[in-house]
């Protein structure tokens, strides 16, 4: 089974679909609007003049508003569709952000550059079958004294079905999960079916292999809501805040990690 040609094609297949949808309200974006979230915002900090390196960026919206907020910004995703669309953006934009079209484990092949910051957020990790790798890739492309900023959906949503009425998955690593899903979370009316091939990542499991790497964790936090409205049965609570009907602030929804790498290389 080749996970990445079959999520490779997931991917290009949404991409057009997320371009349009009001999901990600692209007018809004080329307008101006932020795309970034306050837990992501306050991590970051100042990032004026600094290089980030952003995987798994989609169509870019989060790597551009990094370059609205003059970081020297660039993307990386795997699907050719979303990194067309993402140079689209950028144009329509008048940002300077810069992408490429890479797997994210094979990125030390077609990248050469060391990053102050590598970001990355949201419905990420669960595509990747081997957190020791990925934490390998961030490490490499961090300068010393650089930080990983991770905001990612709490791995214990994972373990339920789509409709939070029964638990269906395994919370630890285990084998691949391979499904067959209509419409996506940013339209789910959609016209589109699509296998898709995932894995769940216990939090030990992505705390340990940054640990492993080298990398200083100096900051982590869990959250009870989702700023996006993208599982079923959600409903907002407050301002841009969704939980799960029924189960309002009974289930971590995200958590957000800083990792540092020491100044002296090993």
């Amino acid at each position: 089974m080749d996970y990445i040609d079959i999520n490779r094609k997931l991917w290009d297949n949404r991409t057009e679909i997320h371009f349009n949808s009001d999901f990600y309200d692209v007018e809004s974006f080329v307008k101006g609007k932020d795309s970034l979230n306050p837990i992501e915002i306050g991590l970051l900090g100042n990032i004026e003049g600094k290089k980030i390196l952003h995987l798994q960026c989609h169509f870019g919206m989060d790597t551009i508003s990094l370059s609205r907020r003059g970081a020297h910004a660039m993307g990386v995703d795997f699907s050719a569709k979303a990194i067309e669309k993402a140079l689209e953006l950028n144009r329509k934009s008048g940002t300077n952000a810069r992408f490429l079209q890479s797997e994210i484990y094979k990125l030390s092949a077609s990248l050469d550059e060391k990053f102050d910051i590598v970001f990355t957020s949201y419905g990420v990790l669960g595509w990747l079958p081997d957190m020791i790798k990925w934490a390998e890739i961030v490490n490499h492309f961090l300068k010393p004294g650089g930080k990983l900023i991770l905001v990612e959906f709490h791995p214990v949503l994972w373990i339920f079905s789509d409709d939070f009425r029964q638990i269906q998955y395994d919370y630890m690593d285990s084998v691949p999960i391979i499904e067959e899903s209509d419409g996506t979370y940013a339209d789910r009316d959609s016209a589109i079916r699509e296998k898709s091939v995932g894995w769940n990542h216990g939090l030990s499991s992505v705390l340990d292999s940054i640990i492993k790497t080298g990398l200083i964790i100096t900051d982590f936090k869990e959250y009870n809501y989702s700023p996006y409205n993208c599982f079923q049965n959600m409903i907002m609570t407050e301002d841009g805040k969704y939980k799960i009907k029924g189960l309002e602030n009974k289930l971590p929804m995200l958590y957000s990690l800083v990792a540092e790498k020491g100044l002296q290389e090993h």
